[in-house]
C-alpha cells in the first residue's frame, strides 16, 4: 500500500477488497444492471478537493468506486480517462462506507448534464 493517504488505489488493493467482500449469497434484487468496471478515475468534491477513485461499476444510472478517504454524500464530478478523451460525470454520491485498508467504498447515482442559460 502507498505512503500517501489519498493516492489511488491500485487494481491489487481493488482486487483484494472485492475478494474479501465476496458475491451475496442471495440472488441480486437489483432492477438495473450494473457491469464491473475497473480503471482509473478522480472525484472532484463541492469544495474543490481531488481524490483518486478506481470505479468498482457502472449501470446506466450510476456507479461504484474504491478510494482513500471518505467523502460526504452530495454531488460531485468524477472524471474518467480513456486512451483519446476524458469524460466528465456529474454525480450525486448517495453512500460512502469504510472497508479494508483504511478504504472506503461509494456508491452515487448519474445526474443530467448542465445546460447553458440562454
Amino acid at each position: 500500500m502507498s505512503a500517501d493517504p489519498w493516492s489511488r488505489p491500485s487494481m491489487q488493493d481493488l482486487k483484494e477488497i472485492l475478494e474479501s467482500i465476496g458475491k451475496p449469497g442471495t440472488e441480486n434484487s437489483r432492477t438495473v444492471e450494473r457491469l464491473e468496471l475497473s480503471v482509473p478515475a478522480e472525484i472532484v468534491t463541492s469544495r474543490g478537493n481531488t481524490v483518486s477513485a478506481v470505479t468498482r461499476e457502472i449501470s446506466r444510472f450510476g456507479l461504484g468506486m474504491l478510494h482513500r478517504g471518505a467523502i460526504q454524500p452530495g454531488e460531485v464530478t468524477v472524471k474518467m480517462a480513456s486512451e483519446s478523451r476524458q469524460f466528465d460525470y456529474r454525480v450525486q454520491i448517495k453512500w460512502c462506507i469504510p472497508c479494508e485498508k483504511g478504504m472506503f467504498l461509494s456508491g452515487g447515482e448519474f445526474l443530467p448534464k448542465e445546460t447553458p442559460e440562454a
